[in-house]
């Protein structure tokens, strides 16, 4: 994962010309205003021929000049308009005139392969200004920026603008904004300078087209692209985490990918079969891929809080010894798995594949129909199968742990198929979905568990200490005792998840 030094960066730019006087920006709270020695900063952005950094809102450049010349990639955050996480690598980094490996692996999900070059270069003369709370404390950096565009669409232009930077206080920021606004400045229609440099005045095309809403009266098809568009999305956002190494991402990744699998399945006869069938096996083989690594993610979490609560008398320190010993060795293999997919031909001609299917999904004549007639029938026959399924656990409350992850994952199948119509038909859709919801976290919590208890058996089959083997005899039981409660608590609550009440709306629009 990546070793870049990284920042969150929240600031506004406005447009200034040249006429703007600078007002005062002393402030109550903050009355410590003092201006820095200019600076000038040269920048090479780098991108592709398309442009696909720019079209994903990210900006990456070779700096030199100021306290923090270097290699900086910034991305948005996705939680905040005015936010970007900044990836800082010193000037020396990767090879004389090249992006460093380590940047360009990190974007490889929004560039797909396709080379990065110096797509424009521009000088900016800087003047700072640091206000405070306190004399020693910088809560905000306000810059007045000369730019000059050296080469790229804009060579030989030149443009002024104020930049606000929160570096302590935030809660000053829309103070000093109004400030700015009073004394003529403007809100700047360019998100970044380097988006600016290297695209123009023109805007960009997002590499994944933005779709409404599908309604009951849309056509199936546009459903089915607005289900496509959104898990592509989402997929490349997570592929951009799991790189950096951020929490949650791995599992994030992987429901995307199963979600998007699950979709195109369920909605089989909407769209053309061998694309599908294509698009669903290269799904299932990076979802798998980064299962195992998710997979002793939450074994971990789930052993490790079991294992604090064990009697006291028990060897605690020991069991939990062996099972950290067993699983970071089964996580730094599946880690490793996962570097090597991600930089892979076969990954890198399945984001092609993705953003092709986002552009346009090849749908069906049934498709055609509209999304109140066509949708339901089929996400009813996921639920019948999940209910045939539930139905048969009733006699395996003493069977096979295989039986009930079959059925939990018919049941993700089935809760995905809704979730794809939440969209279209709101609330009873969603009302079906939380029922859904209540069996996956079950049946989940009961594999998880199982899971759990086979790995402490593996590692008991090797263990030869007897306090040990004490102590993770008893983690098995522990598990195996959880497994049999969920079964119990999912025969009883199965009758009013089932409830024909949250289905009505699949047997109305199915009879339309």
């Amino acid at each position: 994962m990546s070793e870049a030094s990284t920042l969150r960066e929240v600031e506004r730019k406005l447009a200034v010309d040249e006429r703007f006087v600078m007002p005062d920006l002393r402030l109550s709270g903050a009355p410590h205003v003092t201006a820095q020695p200019t600076v000038v900063l040269t920048a090479t952005y780098y991108d592709t021929d398309d442009l696909r950094l720019a079209r994903s809102g990210v900006t990456l450049r070779r700096r030199t000049g100021g306290a923090d010349a270097g290699w900086h990639l910034k991305l948005p955050t996705g939680d905040a308009a005015d936010a970007r996480d900044e990836m800082q690598l010193p000037l020396k980094s990767g090879r004389p005139g090249n992006v460093p490996d380590e940047l360009s692996t990190l974007v490889l999900a929004l560039t797909r392969g396709a080379p990065l070059a110096a797509r424009a270069t521009q000088r900016t003369r800087r003047k700072p200004t640091n206000i405070g709370s306190l004399s020693d404390v910088v809560d905000l950096e306000v810059v007045d920026d000369s730019v000059s565009l050296i080469d790229g669409p804009l060579a030989n232009t030149k443009y002024r603008e104020v930049e606000v930077e929160v570096l302590g206080n935030s809660q000053l920021m829309n103070v000093v904004i109004e400030l700015l606004r009073d004394a003529g400045a403007e809100t700047s229609t360019s998100k970044s300078k380097g988006i600016r440099a290297v695209a123009g005045d023109i805007t960009l095309a997002p590499i994944i087209p933005p779709v409404e809403r599908a309604r009951p009266k849309d056509t199936a098809s546009y459903a089915v692209t607005q289900l496509v568009r959104t898990h592509v999305q989402a997929l490349i956002t997570q592929d951009l985490r799991v790189r950096r190494g951020l929490p949650d991402a791995v599992h994030q990744f992987r429901v995307s990918a199963r979600r998007l699998r699950s979709g195109l399945q369920a909605f089989g006869p909407l769209v053309d079969d061998e694309w599908a069938r294509s698009l669903r096996t290269e799904l299932g083989w990076i979802a798998g891929v980064l299962g195992a690594s998710r997979d002793r993610e939450v074994i971990e979490a789930r052993l490790f809080a079991s294992i604090r609560a064990l009697p006291g008398d028990l060897d605690r320190a020991a069991a939990l010894v062996a099972v950290q010993t067993q699983l970071d060795s089964e996580r730094a293999v599946a880690d490793h798995e996962i570097e090597v997919a991600l930089g892979s031909v076969r990954y890198l001609a399945l984001l092609d594949q993705l953003v092709a299917a986002a552009e346009k999904p090849p749908t069906t004549d049934q498709a055609e129909g509209s999304a109140a007639s066509v949708l339901p029938p089929l996400v009813n026959k996921r639920w019948k199968r999940l209910a045939r399924e539930a139905d048969l656990l009733h006699d395996e409350l003493l069977g096979h742990d295989d039986h009930w992850h079959k059925t939990r994952i018919t049941a993700k199948k089935a809760r995905y198929a809704v979730d794809a119509c939440v969209p279209v038909f709101g609330g009873p859709a969603r009302k079906l979905a939380k029922q859904l919801e209540q069996v996956t976290e079950l049946l989940g919590e009961h594999q998880d568990c199982a899971v759990a208890a086979d790995t402490v058996r593996g590692i008991l089959d090797r263990e030869t200490g007897p306090q040990t083997a004490f102590a993770l005899g008893a983690l098995y039981a522990q598990q195996r005792d959880r497994t049999a409660q969920i079964r119990r608590e999912f025969i009883e609550a199965w009758p009013r998840i089932s409830h024909s009440e949250w289905r009505k709306w699949l047997k109305v629009k199915a009879a339309e």
